[in-house]
């Protein structure tokens, strides 16, 4: 996985609910844990765009219904900072379901647009991507 340059705000936390951005059959989405951070003890694990979360899935199809995936958010409300000094933000928060073992998405294409920090970190992800902002 290739580090970010961006200072991203980590503003998703454990519980916050998320859209699935791609046609895996899930559509609600609950972070119930963060696999890419590393924090300090008794303080409260947070996600951002880029970042690798736990979902358990609220709504969808019967099959992925109420199971536990790894997915990787990819747009997030809050706004962000890249390096070039460029303030992004997006109007909903959403993820895109991932393999465990291969880090490949589940989904065969997205939905909306994804941060290009997604993309930088994962390319599997960006071949999928309908547009990359």
């Amino acid at each position: 996985m290739k580090p970010l340059g961006s200072n991203i705000t980590r503003t998703l936390d454990l519980g916050a609910e998320l859209t699935c951005a791609d046609n895996s059959g899930a559509k609600e989405l609950k972070i119930i844990g963060v696999k890419s951070r590393k924090g300090r003890r008794s303080r409260r694990e947070s996600a951002g765009v880029g970042d690798i979360v736990k979902v358990k899935i609220l709504r969808g199809d019967q099959e992925v219904k109420h199971q536990v995936f790894d997915a990787v958010v990819v747009r997030q409300a809050k706004e962000f900072q890249r390096p070039n000094g460029l303030s992004v933000k997006f109007e909903d928060n959403a993820a895109v379901l991932i393999e465990e073992e291969t880090m490949l998405p589940k989904g065969n294409v997205t939905k909306g647009p994804i941060a290009k920090e997604v993309v930088q970190r994962f390319s599997p992800i960006g071949k999928i991507a309908s547009k990359v902002v």
